[in-house]
């Protein structure tokens, strides 16, 4: 066979790859009894809606767990309640399949725009036919992924659509709203906007303020704007409702679980654990804030170098770690990380965050539902073992920071991509 045949045949071989793997994690989730708990969540909310009923006073399911989103995201929810429940399963799994390979298609143009490849074959393998679905196949297993579908998540939704608006081009009359969409289901995507306002002002800076407008500052303006235009609307449909969500709920924390548990990935969740209580405190306060600000530094930094998929993935990373809570499938953000590793770093700290998030690690220590809190005694080991995330995210913080790292000869110029629109 030729070089241009097996070129030509990488496709198909891609896709039954990709396809088999859907197959067999689709199989392993039905073997594993997935129950979908946070689909239901969200089918409960769109009739809630549809009732005219209390949104934030609504429990639902087995586990009686409560509405924690902004009220936009119980309107999206309302078509769920179209459908039967498997359908509504088989349509979510099927759903996120798709994102993923979008995600991962992303990912790749992404690290494609950036100025910088490491000079080996796995960066060469990034540039190849069928790419996106071979890395599609293999991190669908990875477990905040497991996770996602597990519980019928919507994190895929989420970090698609902000993905999707940073791989716009400059000109692009889109980019910005795919963020606003984003944090306005979910606050989280929001430090995005932050990251953009601090570019934005920063290259304004740079140039005297002459021009002062720039790409940065109207993505800001895009996204904020499509924030407050949903929101606005939601509030006109659920005044009631988005009087609560935006006075009461968004302080109550708690809601969404408790900090301690194992599958809380974030500053927080390390800290509750290391320090053997419930509340973290002014430690996680001060932790947060400065971990914030070094993640944004770093993000900001890479952006002004024209690096984007360093400053994406930090402010990513970023959002994780300061959270409050951050449950072990929030970090899908793995996805575009594990491919930038695979474009710039040595293999085997690839393979290291592949088996991070592979491994299933933070589950081999003792943990259990309220009101058991085993999680508060957890030896060393074990805290080790249930804070990797969190370790991961901020070591990997600290390579993107080093300026040694961006300074290595076995670096060279990328071939630049434009994204399409």
């Amino acid at each position: 066979m030729t070089a241009q045949t097996r070129l030509r045949s990488l496709p198909l071989a891609a896709l039954s790859a990709c396809l088999l793997s859907f197959v067999a994690f689709w199989v392993a989730q039905r073997a594993a009894h997935v129950n979908m708990l946070d689909l239901s969540v969200y089918r409960a909310e769109g009739e809630t809606v549809l009732a005219g009923g209390d949104l934030y006073a609504m429990r639902a399911t087995s586990a009686n767990l409560p509405t924690t989103y902004p009220p936009f995201a119980a309107l999206l929810f309302t078509p769920l309640t179209l459908v039967g429940v498997p359908e509504m399963r088989a349509l979510a799994t099927a759903g996120n399949l798709v994102l993923l390979v979008a995600l991962v298609q992303l990912s790749l143009r992404l690290v494609a725009s950036g100025p910088l490849v490491r000079a080996r074959a796995s960066a060469a393998f990034l540039e190849r036919p069928g790419a996106a679905l071979w890395l599609a196949a293999v991190l669908v297993w990875c477990e905040p992924v497991w996770q996602t579908f597990r519980y019928g998540q919507i994190n895929l939704l989420t970090a698609t659509a902000v993905m999707w608006d940073l791989t716009r081009r400059e000109q692009s009359r889109w980019a910005g709203v795919g963020i606003g969409l984003a944090t306005a289901i979910k606050l989280t995507p929001g430090l995005f906007v932050v990251m953009l306002l601090l570019i934005g002002v920063a290259r304004a800076r740079r140039c005297g303020w002459n021009p002062w407008w720039n790409d940065a500052l109207r993505r800001v303006v895009r996204a904020t704007g499509t924030f407050l235009a949903v929101t606005v609307a939601s509030a006109v449909v659920l005044p009631y409702d988005s009087r609560r969500f935006w006075t009461e709920m968004i302080f109550e924390t708690s809601r969404v679980g408790r900090t301690e548990e194992t599958a809380n990935q974030s500053l927080s969740g390390v800290l509750a654990r290391l320090l053997h209580t419930t509340d973290p405190g002014v430690w996680w306060l001060v932790a947060a804030a400065l971990v914030a600000a070094a993640g944004l530094a770093v993000a900001v930094r890479a952006a002004l170098r024209g690096d984007r998929p360093v400053a994406v993935v930090a402010c990513a990373t970023t959002a994780l770690l300061v959270s409050p809570i951050s449950w072990s499938h929030h970090w899908v953000w793995c996805v575009p990380t594990l491919v930038l590793l695979t474009a710039r770093a040595r293999a085997v700290w690839t393979v290291v965050a592949g088996l991070v998030f592979a491994s299933f690690a933070l589950w081999w220590v003792p943990h259990a539902p309220a009101p058991i809190r085993l999680e508060l005694h957890q030896n060393a080991g074990q805290m080790l073992l249930s804070g990797l995330y969190t370790l991961l995210g901020l070591g990997l913080l600290a390579a993107l920071g080093v300026p040694a790292l961006r300074r290595r000869g076995a670096w060279r110029p990328a071939r630049q991509a434009v994204a399409k629109e």
